[in-house]
């Protein structure tokens, strides 16, 4: 468990579906102090009450993508909390009484925010209570540690760069108008200063291709 600022923590766990070692096998979670609640972001864990170190208040677990639920259903009945995500993030729960369709504004002030064109099931979520943007797989950071737009499906082509420059960059306007200090990946390092500058460039750059 890692503190990265006050009330921001970062702790990472091996997805159980990728090699020991190969990139990408070990994925970062999050959990933020945003006032009233403690909000717990993609997370994973061993047991339920791994967390019970820093959730000392109510919880809401969002979900960036619906393959980040990884352990949230043991997590909200533990803590007693809502998980919020798009709508496909049900179809990988046992059961939806505690699931939220994200629709805007979500708990602590925090905002999720629509990308792709056509729409992707992943929501990047805006965490103004830390100036932060917590992404699922569309950004992640390299292995030189730079912020870029993560493609993986096939190799790269002059019409798939040309997609990306006219198709999917535009969608990312909304996240390039916030105020951002950090950038809370999922794979690779955090960006823990000058965020919306690394977002642009990341935007501004080739996306990088790498299968894990």
């Amino acid at each position: 468990m890692q503190e990265l600022t006050e009330g921001l923590w970062r702790w990472t766990a091996r997805h159980p579906e990728w090699h020991p070692g190969q990139w990408g096998s070990e994925v970062a979670c999050f959990a933020a102090d945003a006032g009233d609640v403690m909000l717990l972001i993609d997370p994973l864990v061993d047991e339920p009450d791994q967390l019970d170190a820093i959730v000392r208040k109510p919880a809401a677990i969002l979900i960036t993508i619906p393959y980040h639920v990884r352990t949230a259903e043991p997590l909200s009945e533990h803590y007693d909390a809502l998980i919020y995500g798009h709508k496909a993030v049900a179809d990988r729960l046992a059961s939806a009484k505690r699931f939220r369709e994200i629709d805007g504004e979500l708990p602590g002030g925090a905002r999720a925010y629509t990308i792709g064109k056509p729409r992707r099931y992943e929501m990047p979520i805006h965490l103004p209570s830390h100036r932060a943007l917590a992404v699922g797989d569309a950004f992640v950071t390299t292995l030189q540690g730079d912020l870029r737009i993560w493609h993986w499906r096939d190799r790269l082509d002059a019409d798939r760069i040309r997609w990306y420059r006219e198709r999917f960059n535009p969608t990312l306007q909304p996240l390039l108008d916030l105020d951002l200090e950090r950038i809370l990946v999922t794979h690779g390092e955090p960006i823990l200063s000058y965020g919306s500058a690394a977002l642009q460039a990341a935007v501004d750059a080739e996306p990088w291709y790498h299968t894990g």
